[in-house]
């Protein structure tokens, strides 16, 4: 016992910590298994349950969030894909209501071209009556005239009048070139 004390002496005389002690050994072991028991009895009919239990709980929440995501992401997609069809559709709308308007105001354009054409072809024609009559008054007045020119002329440069018949006959000649 000598040796087993000098083992488990500290030095000075005192005894050395108790775990330490070859004699508390086997129940130390006996203990050890014992609690072994009793946190694996506890730990897989109380935590680990529980544990499971979260971690389904936190699985089945995360894949419903995937779940909602993947139908918020669908319905923002039918949304998109909405109104860019509302938005060809408008466009197209739009293009048919420019080609439209565009269509009826060279119709209305031509229409009124059409109407100040033969509001001109009727002024010009009026015009061409007006300068026609004009003309011939003129030129009615243009014989007469030349042949009171002629006659004072002739009056002038002679110093006797010439007779109206011969001015006449004179003067229609000379327009008749």
């Amino acid at each position: 016992m000598a040796e087993t004390n000098a083992h488990t002496e500290a030095p000075a005389g005192k005894t050395a910590f108790p775990p330490f002690q070859s004699q508390h050994f086997p129940s130390q072991v006996a203990w050890l298994a014992v609690s072994f028991v009793l946190l694996y009895v506890l730990m897989s009919r109380v935590a680990l349950p529980r544990i499971g239990a979260i971690l389904a709980e936190r699985s089945k929440h995360i894949s419903g969030d995937l779940a909602a995501a993947q139908g918020f992401k669908d319905q923002s997609d039918a949304a998109r894909a909405a109104y860019e069809k509302a938005l060809a559709d408008a466009r197209a709308r739009a293009q048919a209501i420019a080609t439209t308007t565009r269509e009826r105001q060279a119709a209305e354009a031509e229409a009124i071209n059409k109407r100040l054409e033969a509001q001109l072809h009727q002024k010009l024609t009026a015009a061409e009556q007006s300068i026609a009559a004009t003309r011939a008054a003129a030129m009615g007045n243009v014989g007469t005239i030349a042949a009171q020119t002629a006659a004072a002329i002739v009056e002038r440069l002679v110093g006797k009048a010439p007779a109206d018949n011969d001015v006449a006959a004179a003067v229609g000649e000379t327009l008749k070139r």
